[in-house]
């Protein structure tokens, strides 16, 4: 049986162990230690990483009542090695983990949910819950879990008895078998926990909650904690101060800034649209009477590609086909018909013209690799 130092100081970074045993394996060396304070992965938490007598360890798991580490090299047996946990990594884990406790604790208070699901990922964490939650009962549950950091309250941990489990209270999806380990923030949250946890809530630091949304029958909220968030908080100042500073807008009317361009842009945009189908009018007239068009314009969208060719084939005979380069290679392009079935010429087209598409009998729209002389040849020679 190891000596599981994680849970008696969870604060230890460094440490000295007896080599208990050290085995060969495809990725390394499996090895034992007489006790250890690297924590295992479990409870939706990830392993400690650091060094077992300056080798890295791999990954750290339970096997019985053994933890097992997985090293770069050997060990030797019955020597005595100094651990070294990569400290800032497992320190990011506690207040992720701690946090979501809290989280957890809160909505279950508020609204009688259960934590479904936990992923702790490398820059967030999900939580996944079995029931409904508004985007605007984030910030009270924000607010109500932060109080909570802020106070600072020591966390108790603790093995209740098999006659005391019973009547402690704790939150949980099923029924647990004796022994349970109880990890309690005391006025918010009571819930069976391996992981593990910050000393004091205010070591937290920082909860922020970002977003929730529909998942299954209930929501998942995405959060983060103490540096994690201070650093997310960060990167969303400034990316909002150049924003400020391309409006000419304070930092926290930046908003109003944004709907007043999107307003401002929406005009310009209706505007441009009358001009553009002008535009396409007079184009479209040019061809009256004309027999299968190839017309080139440049900078368009494939929608408006189809606006102009479905309207030369107003005025022409044949086909209208509309190419158009834009910024890209090749061009995009569009073939409409008031009569006959344009299939066949499509393909031939896209298989000469290096190419892709599809649509209807009487349209036909895609994209072709192909240079402005080519595709003319094609048509000249059609």
């Amino acid at each position: 049986m190891t000596r599981k130092l994680y849970y008696e100081d969870c604060h230890l970074a460094r440490f000295t162990a007896r080599v208990v045993r050290c085995e060969g394996c495809e990725k390394g060396y499996y090895v034992n230690l007489d006790q250890t304070a690297f924590y295992p992965e479990g409870g939706g938490q990830a392993c400690d990483l650091g060094t077992l007598a300056g080798i890295p360890v791999l990954d750290v798991r339970e096997r019985g009542e053994d933890v097992i580490h997985l090293c770069a090299g050997p060990l030797e047996v019955g020597s005595t090695v100094e651990g070294v946990i990569d400290y800032e990594r497992r320190f990011d884990l506690m207040q992720q983990h701690s946090g979501e406790h809290i989280v957890s604790g809160v909505v279950h208070e508020k609204f009688g949910y259960h934590n479904v699901g936990f992923h702790m990922g490398s820059e967030v964490i999900t939580i996944d819950f079995d029931g409904p939650i508004a985007a605007e009962d984030l910030p009270v549950i924000e607010a109500k879990v932060n109080e909570a950091v802020w106070k600072n309250i020591p966390l108790r941990i603790w093995y209740p008895s098999p006659e005391e489990l019973p009547a402690v209270g704790y939150r949980t999806k099923r029924e647990l078998p004796w022994p349970v380990r109880i990890v309690e923030v005391p006025g918010y949250d009571k819930c069976a926990c391996c992981g593990v946890h910050v000393a004091c809530t205010g070591e937290i630091g920082l909860v922020k909650l970002f977003s929730v949304v529909k998942f299954h029958q209930g929501v998942r909220i995405e959060m983060a904690c103490g540096r994690r968030a201070l650093e997310h908080l960060s990167a969303v100042y400034d990316q909002n101060r150049q924003v400020s500073q391309a409006f000419s807008a304070r930092i926290l009317e930046t908003g109003a800034a944004a709907r007043q361009m999107n307003e401002l842009l929406a005009k310009e945009k209706y505007i441009i649209t009358g001009l553009q189908r002008q535009l396409f009018e007079g184009i479209a007239k040019s061809y009256a009477n004309r027999t299968d068009v190839v017309h080139f314009e440049s900078g368009l969208e494939p929608a408006l590609v189809r606006e102009l060719a479905d309207r030369i084939a107003d005025f022409c005979n044949g086909f209208a086909a509309v190419f158009s380069d834009s910024g890209e290679a090749g061009y995009s392009f569009c073939l409409v018909t008031r009569e006959g079935d344009l299939r066949p010429l499509g393909r031939e087209m896209t298989q000469a013209l290096d190419g892709r598409g599809g649509g209807k009998p009487n349209f036909q729209q895609g994209r072709v690799n192909a240079t402005e002389a080519q595709i003319r040849a094609f048509f000249e020679n059609h």
